[in-house]
C-alpha cells in the first residue's frame, strides 16, 4: 500500500527501508533537508499520496507530535488516518483522536519496540484504535513485525497501544537494572575473574537468558569493563508515565519505580540527598565523612558510635 512517514530519524528511516523492501510505497518527510526525504512540506506529502492517505508520525513525544498531528489536521481530508508511532503519552493519544475525529480523520497510535535492530530483526508493534482502521493497517503491520504469527497485538481502542509500550517499557527498565546490578556485583569481587565471559554462560539454557542479556554480553566484548562509558541513564519518559500510572490504579511497582529511581541518582555527580546520609551517621555515629577536599574527617560524638 502507499503511506506517508513523518519523521526520518533513527526509527522512521530504517522503517521507511523496510516497507519499501516488502513493496510498499512510501512518500518520506523530515524538517531536516538531510534526512533523504522525498518532500518538503507536510503539504506536499498530503499531495504526493492518493486518497484515502495514510500518515504515520515518528517523531519526538510531546509538542513535537502534538503540533505535527495538528498540521497534518489541516492537510488531510476526511477518510485519511494518522498514525502516531512514536513513545507518546497514552492520555494525548485521546486528545489527538478527538481533534482529528472532529475532521472526520481517523487516528490509531502504536507502541514501536525494535530500535536499531528493526530494520533487520522486525519490530514489536502495540496498536490501539477502531477495528476498521486496524484493518487498514495490516499490511503495514504484517511488513514491520518480525513474522506472521508474532510481534504486533491490536491492544484496545485508543490509547492502548502506547499505554502497552508503556508498561513493556517500565519492564525493560527493571531487566536492565537487574542485569547492571548483578555485573556491578560481578565486578566487585576477586573471585570471578572473566566477567564477560561469566554474562555470555547466561546466554543459553538458564531462565535469565534474553535479548538484552545478547546485547549485554555485546558491549561487553566491545569494552569488557565498560571503562569507557560515563554512569549515566537519561529516561525518556515512559519509566515515569509507567509509575504514575501505577499511582493512579492503586498497583505496586516497587522494582520498575527503583530502576526509574536509579537512573536519576545515576546524574548526580555528588548527590545532595547522600550528603545528609553522610552528615547523620557522623552525627549519630561518629562515623568518618569525606569532604569535598578529598580529606577524611569525623563531624559527630565519638560517644554514639552505633554503627549503621
Amino acid at each position: 500500500m502507499q503511506l506517508g512517514m513523518v519523521g526520518l530519524g533513527r526509527m522512521g528511516a530504517n522503517m521507511v527501508e523496510r516497507l519499501r523492501r516488502g513493496g510498499h510505497e512510501v512518500v518520506g518527510f523530515d524538517v531536516s533537508p538531510e534526512s533523504g526525504r522525498d518532500v518538503d512540506s507536510l503539504s506536499a506529502l498530503a499531495a504526493a499520496l492518493q486518497p484515502p492517505r495514510t500518515v504515520w508520525v515518528m517523531v519526538p513525544a510531546g509538542p513535537p507530535t502534538g503540533s505535527t498531528i495538528e498540521s497534518l489536521g489541516e492537510v488531510l481530508e476526511a477518510g485519511d488516518l494518522v498514525v502516531d508511532g512514536g513513545n507518546s503519552r497514552y492520555t494525548d493519544d485521546q486528545l489527538h483522536s478527538a481533534a482529528l475525529a472532529g475532521k472526520q480523520i481517523g487516528f490509531v497510535d502504536c507502541g514501536v519496540s525494535g530500535g536499531v535492530w528493526g530494520l533487520t530483526e522486525g519490530y514489536g508493534l502495540m496498536a490501539g484504535g477502531d477495528d476498521d482502521a486496524i484493518a487498514r493497517l495490516m499490511p503495514i503491520f504484517d511488513t514491520l513485525r518480525p513474522d506472521p504469527e508474532s510481534g504486533f497485538v491490536h491492544a484496545g481502542k485508543v490509547g492502548a497501544g502506547h499505554f502497552a509500550k508503556m508498561v513493556h517499557n517500565g519492564i525493560e527498565y527493571g531487566i536492565m537494572q537487574a542485569y547492571a546490578e548483578g555485573w556491578e556485583l560481578l565486578e566487585a569481587t576477586d573471585l570471578v575473574t572473566d566477567v564477560r565471559a561469566t554474562f555470555a554462560s547466561w546466554q543459553k539454557g538458564t531462565v535469565v537468558r534474553s535479548w538484552l542479556l545478547d546485547l549485554a554480553v555485546r558491549a561487553l566484548e566491545q569494552d569488557e569493563h565498560l571503562a569507557k562509558l560515563r554512569g549515566v541513564a537519561q529516561d525518556s519518559g515512559e519509566g515515569r508515565w509507567t509509575v504514575e500510572a501505577a499511582i493512579d490504579h492503586a498497583v505496586p511497582l516497587p522494582v520498575i519505580t527503583a530502576a526509574l529511581y536509579a537512573r536519576f541518582s545515576s546524574r548526580q555527580d555528588d548527590s545532595p540527598a547522600m550528603k545528609m546520609i553522610a552528615a547523620l551517621r557522623a552525627q549519630f555515629g561518629g562515623h568518618a565523612v569525606e569532604s569535598t577536599d578529598g580529606k577524611a574527617g569525623g563531624t559527630g560524638s565519638a560517644a554514639d558510635s552505633t554503627p549503621t
